[in-house]
């Protein structure tokens, strides 16, 4: 076989049962590929998933899954970055409940993946926090955002699909959000509703940050809401919730200082930014080896 092994990493907890959703996975992948061994890797806590995946792509050629949603596919992203190994390969397997990054690249099933052992190279955005304790970096396969679109985009989450309802959940967000001041590179202070760095077009299942989103291009696109009155950003958020907002700009790195503290959402999860903190985001072109 062309690969070694096939590790898949699930949280037993999970509320879309991934737990199920990996054994039948392994059933699959068995009857497909006998002689192929595939490994259960249940998570048993916050962050345990990043561990299992480090450990998993130490060496060899091995295909570690992430029978998850968004959330833990970034764990497992960012422990195969961490280890350092070129030949391991990611996947996703859907299993939570936006499963963005998986509905966007609709990878083909992984037993039919395995067989064609048709290896590409993905973008990955690479996030450097900078603080008083130091560095802090981490990976995301899909997005990072700062104010009220990763809000509006974790109450979507919560609810069920329609257009009605998302346009009811995104003026609920709104109504307990405040707007934002971020400091640019060039020491100009900007308030604004919402910043998002995008690797792939779309989030939270129905919002349409991009027109020109590729994983594969080499850039990202920066979706920026400056403060407004609030029926423009309703407006806006609506809009992203239906038809989509569009062509955005596409770069390669952009940063900014908080002034003040700020929940900054990557791939979904939610990492606490300090004011005073300098965030840069940067493209890392073919960072990721995926399954095709």
């Amino acid at each position: 076989m062309p690969f070694e092994r096939i590790v898949l990493i699930f949280n037993p907890n999970s509320t879309g049962d991934a737990q199920g959703k990996a054994a039948a996975l392994r059933q699959a992948v068995h009857d497909a590929h006998p002689g192929l061994p595939v490994e259960l890797r249940p998570t048993e806590y916050a962050g345990h998933a990043t561990l299992l995946a480090r450990e998993a792509a130490a060496e060899g050629r091995p295909v570690i899954v992430s029978v998850s949603g968004d959330g833990g596919y970034n764990e497992v992203v960012n422990g195969i970055m961490e280890a350092g190994n070129p030949d391991a390969v990611a996947a996703v397997h859907a299993a939570g409940n936006a499963n963005d990054h998986h509905r966007v690249t609709a990878p083909r099933p992984l037993p039919q993946a395995l067989h064609a052992d048709e290896v590409t190279r993905m973008d990955l955005l690479r996030l450097t926090v900078r603080g008083p304790g130091g560095d802090l970096i981490r990976y995301a396969h899909s997005y990072i955002g700062i104010g009220l679109t990763p809000v509006v985009a974790v109450e979507l989450e919560k609810g069920s699909k329609g257009s009605l309802r998302e346009i009811v959940t995104v003026v609920r967000s709104f109504g307990r959000f405040r707007p934002l001041r971020i400091e640019l590179s060039d020491g100009h202070r900007i308030a604004i509703d919402s910043l998002v760095f995008s690797n792939i077009p779309q989030m939270a299942k129905v919002l349409k940050l991009s027109a020109n989103g590729d994983p594969a291009d080499g850039l990202f696109e920066v979706t920026l809401t400056p403060h407004e009155p609030r029926w423009k950003v309703v407006t806006k958020a609506a809009r992203a919730a239906t038809t989509g907002l569009g062509d955005q700009p596409a770069v390669t790195e952009y940063g900014f200082t908080a002034v003040k503290a700020a929940p900054l959402q990557i791939d979904g999860e939610v990492l606490d930014v300090e004011a005073g903190d300098r965030v840069h985001v940067e493209i890392v072109p073919g960072a990721l080896a995926t399954l095709r």
